[in-house]
């Protein structure tokens, strides 16, 4: 892992976090899964919840992380530890807690999605990320549900059989109930 990703994760130093945009794209891009990795890691720790610096040197990463994906077009190389930090949020509270107040996990959902799904027109992503964006369909949180099926529309349109075997996980979300 790239030394400043292995301090600011490491120690999780929100004071060096910012630093990491002063590398270039190419620079980091070898580490970006690794990094992922240990950002699962820490958001699936008891004290994540309540801890407010490992929150925001999460965000800060995720954020450089997802703008070097981008970049360096590299989204099939770091798409299955991008697609399990996605998924890992699915274990934990989803829904929003007060007015416009999206939990943690919410957050990091809601800050990788559009890196992933907007992607609808590579099949080898979208085998990855269809099943797991279907299941937040009904996970009770209405902006992520919201984007979840936009993107699921344009997969669809680009590559229809990708969603074949979730159009009972679809239309029970579209109508409001459990899927059996």
């Amino acid at each position: 892992m790239h030394q400043l990703f292995g301090l600011v994760l490491g120690q999780r130093d929100l004071s060096r976090a910012g630093d990491l945009f002063s590398l270039e794209d190419s620079e980091i891009e070898d580490c970006l899964s690794q990094a992922l990795e240990e950002i699962k890691a820490i958001s699936c720790s008891p004290d994540y919840l309540t801890n407010d610096n490992d929150q925001a040197v999460v965000e800060i990463c995720i954020t450089r992380i997802t703008t070097a994906i981008r970049e360096t077009r590299s989204i099939e190389r770091h798409g299955g530890a991008l697609v399990g930090l996605w998924e890992s949020c699915l274990e934990h509270n989803l829904t929003p807690q007060g007015k416009d107040e999206d939990t943690p996990h919410a957050k990091i959902a809601s800050d990788i999605t559009s890196c992933i799904l907007q992607n609808y027109s590579r099949p080898p992503v979208m085998a990855l990320a269809v099943p797991v964006a279907v299941r937040f369909l009904q996970r009770g949180n209405r902006e992520l549900s919201r984007n979840m099926s936009s993107y699921l529309s344009l997969a669809a349109m680009a590559k229809a059989d990708l969603l074949v075997e979730h159009t009972e996980a679809i239309t029970c979300s579209v109508l409001g109930v459990d899927v059996k």
